[in-house]
């Protein structure tokens, strides 16, 4: 695995092979709590530090539909530019789903782009990601694009591909009507590290991030992942966006992760989950089976 470089403010924070470790983790704090003190904050509700930028701090928000927005009404438009907009074009076209609906990210919506940029986009809402999931099949069926797949998770998510010689990579976002909790509903307690194997019984949000994988079936597989009735999780959230939409409903997994207590604030409703990438574990992953 390639060595990567984390930088901050313009200054070289620390070099590290992987993010989602809790060595990375403890890294990522110190630094920050020793350069940029204001940007690591205690919550309360997941009893654990992290790092946010304040409010005050943020000038400026790229919102992917807006950006799109902006594009589309851009008067002169390099070759990468009008490339991205044909491609988003013909996948709306194609999958009937309203360019509204679209947005783009990445180094093109911030003006940043190279003729060796990637095209980075969003189709907002559960649904309309499925849609356009088939929709991407059929045009790679037909030859119109081509999958790129570089290991078995990708093959596995099928978010990437090549269009007229060009890498494109895609992603979901929630509809308004999609977000369903509010900061500070919810307290979140660690208890113990897991490995299981489960089924998928619900796959409508395995594609946002943080991705949620409602399950049956729990199956440890060790002793200490041996869990009493009670605390056997109903769901996977991962925080690794490489997790996201690896598995359908009815498709079997395989996870390393933190078992959480999680309780309603408000009506003291107590359910358990299983969290990836918390970085408080040296393994977390959730693999298809």
């Amino acid at each position: 695995m390639l060595e990567r470089t984390w930088t901050f403010g313009g200054k070289e924070l620390f070099r590290a092979e992987k993010l989602y470790t809790a060595k990375n983790y403890q890294m990522f704090i110190s630094v920050f709590r020793e350069n940029f003190p204001d940007y690591v904050y205690y919550c309360p509700y997941r009893e654990k530090e992290l790092i946010s930028s304040p409010i005050g701090s943020i000038a400026q928000v790229f919102v992917p539909k807006d950006c799109l927005a902006a594009l589309k009404k851009t008067e002169k438009l390099d070759s990468m530019q009008i490339l991205a907009l044909d491609l988003l074009s013909l996948l709306s076209r194609k999958s009937q789903i309203d360019l509204e609906d679209f947005g783009i990210h990445g180094s093109i919506a911030l003006n940043m782009h190279s003729p060796l940029s990637d095209i980075d986009f969003v189709v907002y809402g559960s649904n309309n990601f499925r849609i356009l999931e088939k929709t991407i099949a059929r045009l790679a069926n037909d030859g119109t694009l081509s999958y790129v797949f570089g290991n078995r998770l990708e093959a596995a998510r099928r978010f990437q591909g090549r269009y007229r010689g060009k890498v494109f990579m895609y992603n979901a976002t929630r509809k308004q009507d999609e977000i369903k909790t509010k900061y500070g509903e919810y307290q979140f307690s660690p208890i113990v590290p897991v490995k299981f194997e489960c089924t998928v019984s619900d796959d409508s949000e395995t594609m946002f991030r943080p991705a949620i994988y409602h399950i049956t079936g729990y199956k440890p597989k060790d002793q200490t992942s041996e869990l009493a009735a009670e605390r056997v999780p109903t769901q996977v959230v991962s925080n690794i966006g490489c997790y996201r939409n690896i598995a359908k409903k009815g498709g079997k997994i395989k996870v390393a992760g933190t078992l959480e207590r999680v309780e309603e604030v408000e009506t003291g409703k107590v359910y358990h989950q299983v969290v990836v990438g918390t970085a408080t574990a040296e393994e977390e992953y959730i693999w298809p089976v």
